[in-house]
């Protein structure tokens, strides 16, 4: 039988999807080659946000259309967090949630069995549900592999559905990263990216932390980059920086997650942290590390946000001076206590002040990207674009682009930044 997996979301998701897809393939079923029919099509929702929702329900009528006799498998965030919200199901034959990856092929079969609609979405139980201890062996379309290393988050921000779709922070043992490491750099894989959920949580309540886990990676002679995907400024301490900065494979590029540069709407947010803390943890960046990357996320338009606090979170990331931003508008969540605060704002104002929030995001990429001109940096290539050009990432995830009549894709390659351009640089080999 074929099969055809859809990702909606985070790296997280994207590892598991990777997951499935080798689960499925060692039980004898093969990825189709068309991205749209299929016998059993996997959707690995997201539900980070009321649009994210709308946008799963759009995708599974689109697929039960084009796969009127195929199976429809529906796992992730969405049916965890909703798994009362049955008509998000309909035209789904298989919805399992989060949990029980492993039991994939053993749903699929059930089904084959009855021909009728299974639900199995097991809520989260705090004193039962223990990492979940699967590994892959390669990732399919990448040069680079995220590795999951953390799942769940503790801190219920006023705005999240997250802690309800992934349960409480629990972590991948070193042992199980340990081994599966060791695969993937028997593989080829020279770029591990650790991600999780609240990934600076990670060994939390247990006797190793992530720091840790940069060391075992790091320890592999094949993996010659490690690098850390999104994670909160919680835990990140000055001597966890240290450590970090100790490991010459280690990437200098930090998504360190802000939210609101004012400390009112950090505190209606419920965020762990000030601006002063945040801060703090900017400059120990700044000071450990050469030419490092700081990015970011920024939400405009939270409930009772000001035009003052508007303007004080503008002037805290002018401070920081971000080399990228996600900006984004609030949306309200259902589950959320958000949701039910008063002083929601109107879209028009949420629309305006993300326009000016990108304006000057953009404006301090464009600095970010024009202070790399005259570095010789070393770059990753992932793929050659368009008949024209290679595309990599420098190690503080500069894109650059380098042209070349060498074949240069998976190569690790000595660059000089010679230009830059809106968002991404100009290369010429060294």
């Amino acid at each position: 039988m074929t099969y055809n997996i859809i990702t909606l979301g985070c790296k997280v998701n994207q590892y598991e999807s990777q997951l499935i897809s080798e689960i499925l393939k060692d039980n004898g079923f093969i990825l189709s080659d068309n991205k749209n029919k299929a016998d059993i099509t996997v959707i690995n929702t997201c539900t980070v946000t009321s649009v994210t929702d709308a946008k799963n329900r759009k995708i599974i009528h689109k697929v039960r259309r084009n796969n009127p006799d195929g199976i429809v498998l529906l796992t992730g965030c969405m049916p965890q967090a909703f798994p009362d919200r049955t008509s998000d199901f309909d035209g789904c034959d298989i919805v399992i949630g989060n949990k029980h990856r492993a039991d994939i092929v053993k749903y699929i079969n059930d089904f084959l069995t009855c021909r009728k609609q299974i639900i199995n979405i097991e809520s989260h139980d705090n004193k039962k549900y223990e990492y979940e201890n699967l590994s892959v062996h390669t990732f399919d379309g990448h040069t680079r592999a995220f590795v999951k290393i953390e799942d769940g988050c503790n801190r219920f921000c006023s705005y999240c559905i997250i802690p309800y779709s992934r349960g409480r922070v629990r972590s991948k043992s070193p042992e199980v990263l340990s081994e599966e490491i060791k695969r993937l750099a028997d593989n080829g894989y020279k770029e591990i990216v650790l991600v999780g959920i609240n990934l600076s949580a990670y060994g939390q309540g247990e006797d190793f932390d992530l720091a840790d886990a940069v060391d075992i990676v790091c320890g592999f002679d094949e993996i010659k980059r490690v690098r850390l995907g999104s994670f909160e400024p919680e835990m990140m301490y000055e001597s966890l920086i240290k450590r970090f900065s100790e490991q010459k494979k280690f990437c200098p590029q930090f998504h360190l997650s802000l939210q609101s540069g004012c400390n009112a709407t950090l505190k209606r947010m419920r965020r762990q942290y000030n601006t002063d803390e945040y801060m703090k943890i900017v400059e120990d960046l700044r000071a450990n590390f050469i030419n490092p990357s700081i990015t970011t996320d920024v939400m405009v338009g939270f409930a009772g946000e000001t035009e003052d606090e508007f303007k004080e979170s503008v002037e805290f990331v002018k401070k920081v001076g971000f080399s990228k931003t996600h900006v984004f508008p609030y949306s309200q969540r259902k589950g959320t206590k958000a949701d039910t605060m008063e002083n929601q704002i109107p879209k028009r104002i949420k629309d305006v002040r993300a326009k000016t929030m990108i304006e000057i995001t953009d404006s301090l990429r464009r600095k970010f990207l024009k202070s790399q001109e005259g570095r010789v940096e070393e770059v990753l290539v992932e793929r050659f674009r368009n008949n024209a050009y290679y595309e990599g990432y420098t190690m503080n995830y500069t894109p650059v682009r380098i042209y070349s009549e060498k074949e240069l894709t998976g190569e690790i390659v000595k660059v000089k930044i010679i230009n830059s351009a809106h968002d991404y640089c100009i290369g010429e080999l060294v």
